[in-house]
């Protein structure tokens, strides 16, 4: 019985670990997975950091020279989506993409929650890279959207800073940019200028067409091709309006109003010159009594109906 007891009490002797080449055997695999998986991880790095990201910057600085922002934030989520594809070769490479298969589930429902989460920012880095890529887009341009306007100052990949005329400087996300029309009204190198002027119905109307159109030869900016043009746009209550168009090369906003000051004068000299009244005023018929005050030397005042224009 004590016997028995004393042989149940003896521990298990452990076995004792192979050193060699027998025990290397045993890891061979999982080193062989390991050296594959760091050899593709580090081969598509090195393909994305000294090839692609280069391209790709090379591509974003000429369409975006002025603005440093977006070049920057580019190259860093090339970057990022290299290490990001890198991590999925090398990992199936070294045969993990079982592995990665069997957890598509998890990706799949990860990948759900960070969308749904990150919609907008997402929506709107998104909107950014469209915005990068788009030619008639660019730092500088001045752009109408909605009912504001501005000179486009900055691009990133969330928001576009834009400076209104009155100093403003307005961050606008991207997805409102690219959600809705633009307008560049000063994009295509040449603009044309519509002038409206009223001259009064007893005036020569020819005459004054011809004096709208002479009084483009006076400034400079205005060009010779294609030719200004003037008509008879509407009969007013009181005036004949008078339509002019004239075109202007490579515009700006603020050369916008300088020509536009500088026909102004010119043309009033010339109307003026020939005797024409622009816009005369008003003419409103009157109804009603007209009460006369007592004249200075007693006599009793009165009423009197009339008319009066």
């Amino acid at each position: 019985m004590l016997q028995v007891a004393l042989q149940t009490a003896t521990p298990t002797p452990v076995p004792t670990p192979v050193v060699g080449p027998e025990g290397l055997a045993a890891y061979w695999a999982l080193i062989r997975r390991a050296v594959w998986f760091v050899a593709g991880f580090v081969a598509v790095v090195l393909v994305g950091w000294f090839a692609v990201e280069p391209l790709v910057a090379r591509f974003v600085r000429r369409r975006n020279s002025n603005n440093p922002t977006i070049q920057e934030a580019v190259s860093r989520y090339v970057r990022l989506l290299v290490l990001v594809v890198a991590f999925f070769v090398a990992a199936g490479t070294a045969g993990y993409g079982r592995f990665i298969g069997d957890s598509a589930l998890v990706i799949a429902a990860g990948t759900l929650a960070v969308g749904v989460a990150g919609q907008t920012v997402i929506g709107s880095i998104v909107s950014g890279l469209v915005l990068v890529v788009d030619p008639e887009f660019n730092v500088g341009n001045y752009i109408e959207w909605a009912d504001r306007e501005g000179t486009v100052q900055s691009i990133t990949l969330r928001v576009t800073r834009i400076l209104t005329p009155d100093g403003e400087l307005v961050t606008v996300p991207n997805t409102l940019l690219t959600g809705q029309a633009i307008t560049r009204p000063y994009g295509r190198g040449r603009r044309r200028i519509v002038e409206h002027v009223g001259v009064a119905y007893e005036a020569d109307v020819a005459a004054a067409l011809d004096h709208l159109t002479a009084a483009t030869e006076a400034v400079d900016d205005i060009v010779a091709e294609p030719t200004p043009k003037a008509y008879v746009d509407d009969f007013g209550s009181d005036s004949v309006v008078l339509r002019v168009h004239y075109w202007i090369e490579d515009p700006r906003r603020r050369d916008i109003f300088a020509v536009r000051s500088a026909y102004a004068r010119a043309a009033k000299e010339r109307l003026e010159a020939a005797g024409i009244t622009i816009s005369p005023a008003s003419k409103r018929e009157l109804q009603g009594r007209i009460g006369v005050d007592g004249a200075a030397d007693g006599t009793a005042g009165g009423e009197t109906d009339g008319r009066a224009d």
